[in-house]
């Protein structure tokens, strides 16, 4: 009877420590902690544990907007403590074009024979406290989601979580990808249009006339990235085209105080991925001024791009070395 008691208590805790993983979807409401109302906002984490590192998709929705990213932080084995640095989020004050806060999330894993739950709260960095306050929150596991690596696939490629705004853009193959001229809507499961070849060929004549001016060279984190360009500076009808390594992948979009997203996936194969924009015109301020962030899942860079009729702005990225 004592051998079989021990037995019990070694397979229990085998099973307990198990359990002790943060890898599954994660479901929970946001709160803020300095406000009562219906400012919350409807959050999820869908994560992979490698070791000390987690890695996989933060998605939230505020008001009538879905935001995503792809995510990348540590986990400490010991506290069972997550870390996840840089999460843009939308102001709570604000509108679903409104500003963005930069959050860090730090939540505490616990784990119980009836469920599991991550609690932690999202925080901002010093100078931004009093503006983006912390927003606490409960999260509880999806017992049902098992294969992570199926399910991470599955919203990367827009068919689990990935719900893009009327102004996000996506493309999934870097190596075999068409221009997109109008948004791709999942929600309204509207097609994105294509340009013709000839249009294409066009462009790309006009984009090879030009000089490329390089502004920065960036380390990315991620083989899979998200790019938002706004306009930098008054409001003035600045249109752009955006080039992936020479070949166009948004085409005659117009920059506003809403970010236009692009979500792409990098060519591993390269030493350099190459991003470039074009000015289609100089709108009413000439030059052509964007402000482009780029989000790799745990670093944000911000770039400040100028192009005219004469010269594209182009920045290079480069896979780190792990």
């Amino acid at each position: 009877m004592l051998r079989i008691c021990i037995l019990f208590w070694v397979l229990l805790s085998l099973e307990t420590l198990h359990a002790q993983t943060i890898t599954g979807s994660w479901y929970g409401r946001a709160d803020v902690n300095s406000v009562s109302g219906a400012n919350n906002y409807l959050t999820e984490f869908i994560l992979r544990q490698k070791g000390d590192e987690v890695e996989g998709v933060f998605g939230y929705y505020f008001k009538d907007s879905y935001q995503s990213f792809f995510v990348r932080g540590t986990y400490d084995k010991q506290s069972r403590e997550v870390h996840i640095k840089n999460l843009p989020v939308l102001y709570f004050r604000g509108s679903t074009s409104g500003i963005e806060c930069p959050m860090n999330f730090l939540g505490v894993l616990m784990v119980s024979q009836v469920k599991s739950t991550l609690n932690g709260y999202f925080y901002s960095d010093d100078k931004y406290k009093y503006t983006c306050p912390e927003l606490r929150v409960t999260m509880t596991v999806d017992v049902s989601e098992k294969n992570q690596d199926s399910i991470l696939k599955s919203t990367i490629a827009g068919k689990k979580i990935w719900k893009p705004q009327q102004e996000d853009f996506i493309v999934t193959d870097a190596s075999n990808n068409k221009p997109i001229t109008i948004a791709a809507d999942a929600v309204n499961e509207k097609a994105a249009e294509k340009i013709s070849e000839a249009a294409e060929k066009k462009l790309k004549e006009s984009f090879e006339k030009r000089n490329s001016i390089y502004s920065k060279d960036l380390e990315i984190e991620s083989d899979s990235i998200r790019i938002s360009f706004y306009d930098n500076g008054d409001i003035d009808g600045d249109i752009i085209s955006v080039f992936l390594n020479r070949e166009p992948v948004l085409v005659k979009q117009e920059l506003s105080i809403r970010s236009l997203n692009i979500y792409l996936s990098l060519d591993s194969t390269r030493e350099y991925n190459e991003v470039s924009m074009m000015a289609e015109n100089l709108g009413k301020f000439p030059p052509n001024t964007a402000l482009m962030i780029v989000h790799d899942g745990v670093n944000r860079y911000e770039v400040y791009l100028s192009s005219s009729l004469t010269q594209n702005a182009a920045v290079r990225l480069k896979r780190k070395k792990r």
